[in-house]
């Protein structure tokens, strides 16, 4: 019984193996094949200027005024560095790279505790202007982000 079983398995596995011998060399014989392509369609005659058409130095025609960008699109095109339409982390972080280095002092892009404990702390001793240990209230607004300030023009 159990050579049967020994004796249909050899067999199975060298029919597999003979097939996929035979796809093989069938598939690489599709692949040497070489295929030359149809030539590509007569464009016609060259096309000639119109009674109409401008005249060599006249003005050129008025470009067609593009639509202003919403303030969404706006701030999507400054995060979509790579022009594809989608943003990804990366692009995301990128305008934290900045604020993070600053805080990693030892340089080495890990921010440990300690670091970010001391740069807060700094910034609340920045912040506490009467040094009593505790922020009023005018002294906790001076440590809100400082809103970016505007362009002069519109560029």
């Amino acid at each position: 019984m159990a050579l049967s079983r020994f004796l249909i398995g050899g067999i199975a596995s060298a029919l597999l193996l003979t097939g996929g011998v035979f796809l093989w060399k069938g598939y690489t014989q599709v692949a040497e094949e070489e295929v030359i392509p149809d030539p590509p369609p007569d464009p016609g005659p060259i096309p000639v200027a119109g009674a109409g058409a401008p005249r060599r130095g006249a003005p050129p025609p008025e470009l067609p005024a593009a639509r202003e960008a919403s303030r969404e699109e706006r701030r999507f095109n400054r995060y979509d560095r790579d022009r594809n339409e989608r943003v990804s982390r990366v692009e995301m972080m990128s305008t934290r790279t900045a604020a993070f280095r600053k805080l990693d002092k030892d340089g080495n892009n890990l921010l440990t505790f300690e670091e970010w404990a001391a740069a807060t702390g700094e910034r609340f001793a920045g912040a506490d202007r009467d040094k009593s240990g505790d922020l009023s209230r005018l002294e906790f607004a001076t440590t809100a982000p400082k809103p970016a300030a505007k362009p002069k023009c519109k560029c």
